[in-house]
């Protein structure tokens, strides 16, 4: 593993969907080292991507310039605390997906030396069609912060945020966004179906919309107003629908919904006394 250049700790679904991507775009599988503690999803990395992962996070590590970390928030405190010694070492770009932990406290457990920037992905990378948030603090280099652009690039779009506490903000909106476009179908799908439409037929319009949907949203020359108004015909089945939501203030619970995974968000990344969060 001489020539490694990346490191992804954690081999689960952000962790093979950034494999995935990587390979995709060009990335030769034994550039990639995987830290992963679960022989099952080892074996899986091995099986479907050609990814010799191992249980050893240390000797992942070793040589790369940079290290994904794609675990649950609640086991970074003790993997970075462990790897310290090498990442002062090495002092690669310590790039966390951990949602909610701070780039201060991160680097806090990595110990004096190793830059640490942050990045916001969500589900949809995993078909090469997600989003991604990132960010740095100024000590963050411009090669590694380019760096850093290629790897999510490799899984669908960047945009960057000059500020860490917008990440709070984007995880609320486009980390945990997919689902409540989910929630939406599947109530249409529901409501359908209890006004007599088959269960099947039902599903697959409101999955089909939804995709669909997603598409027009996505031109360049998208407006999301303007595409509402343009199906929202005076007096028209859609108005009727919309004057139903607004009477439900569907703006309301959308706007508490955002503001409650926000919050958590940030309760994640204020560390327990024991130094998790």
């Amino acid at each position: 593993m001489s020539d490694q250049t990346l490191a992804i700790l954690g081999g689960g679904h952000m962790g093979r969907a950034l494999i995935q991507g990587l390979l995709r775009s060009g990335t030769r599988p034994e550039r990639i080292a995987v830290g992963e503690s679960s022989q099952a999803a080892r074996a899986a990395l091995a099986r479907d991507l050609g990814i010799a992962a191992t249980a050893d996070n240390t000797h992942a590590v070793e040589g790369a310039s940079v290290v994904v970390l794609a675990v649950r928030p609640q086991e970074a405190a003790a993997l970075l605390t462990a790897l310290g010694p090498v990442l002062r070492t090495r002092r690669p770009l310590l790039l966390s997906v951990a949602a909610g932990l701070r780039t201060r406290t991160l680097a806090g457990w990595c110990g004096a030396g190793v830059p640490v920037a942050r990045a916001m992905p969500n589900r949809p990378a995993l078909l090469g069609a997600g989003v991604t948030a990132l960010y740095a603090p100024p000590e963050v280099s411009a090669a590694q912060r380019a760096g850093a652009e290629r790897i999510f690039r490799s899984v669908g779009e960047i945009v960057w945020v000059p500020e860490e506490a917008h990440l709070d903000l984007v995880t609320a909106l486009s980390g945990s966004g997919p689902a409540y476009f989910f929630l939406l179908a599947e109530q249409m799908a529901a409501a359908a179906e209890g006004l007599g439409l088959e269960a099947p037929v039902a599903r697959r319009l409101a999955s089909a919309t939804l995709y669909g949907a997603g598409l027009l949203a996505h031109t360049a020359e998208a407006d999301l107003s303007r595409l509402k108004a343009e199906i929202a015909s005076p007096g028209g089945t859609t108005e009727a629908a919309l004057a139903a939501f607004a009477a439900a203030d569907f703006n309301g619970a959308v706007a508490r919904a955002v503001g409650a995974a926000a919050r958590r968000s940030r309760e994640l990344g204020t560390p327990s006394p024991q130094g998790t969060p």
